[in-house]
């Protein structure tokens, strides 16, 4: 599948089957989602009505990448320096989750809706933990990222 460039659009997630998927956890089923660039927000609309406008830089910096996730538990990475980070591209993953492609060339990171849900969700809990893991570390939110030695996600 082509990638999208992104700028003002919507891009309408394809449908959905219909035969119920064994342990489900997702709360509702995706019906549009727009990318806004001048206010760097993801605009993500849900089937029980909910409407979520999620920062590029909250995706950005809670990216379900192992580059930044790690491989597992404690191996998570502090992503700083991304305020003005904005999505190039964005390509739809089968009929689950979007990946974009971020100005900074962050692009392994594969949104599933459930995940993009509880970012919509969840955002103000996500920023303020963000915000004080950033404190903890002593770190500023626009500190420039460590160059990381070895394989793509740091972990290598």
């Amino acid at each position: 599948m082509r990638r999208r460039r992104a700028e003002a659009y919507t891009l309408r997630p394809p449908p959905r089957s219909n035969r119920p998927l064994p342990s489900r956890t997702m709360a509702a089923n995706p019906t549009s989602v727009t990318v806004h660039q001048a206010s760097r927000v993801l605009e993500i609309g849900f089937d029980d009505g909910k409407t979520f406008r999620i920062p590029f830089e909250l995706m950005r910096v809670y990216s379900p990448s192992a580059e930044v996730q790690g491989h597992g538990p404690g191996q998570e990475v502090l992503q700083t320096g991304k305020r003005d980070v904005g999505i190039v591209e964005i390509e739809p993953v089968g009929h689950y989750a979007l990946q974009p492609l971020f100005s900074d060339g962050h692009q392994t990171g594969i949104f599933t809706w459930d995940y993009l849900y509880r970012l919509g969700a969840d955002a103000q809990a996500l920023w303020q933990k963000y915000l004080e893991r950033l404190k903890a570390a002593g770190l500023e939110r626009d500190a420039a990222m460590p160059v990381a030695a070895g394989g793509a996600c740091g972990h290598h």
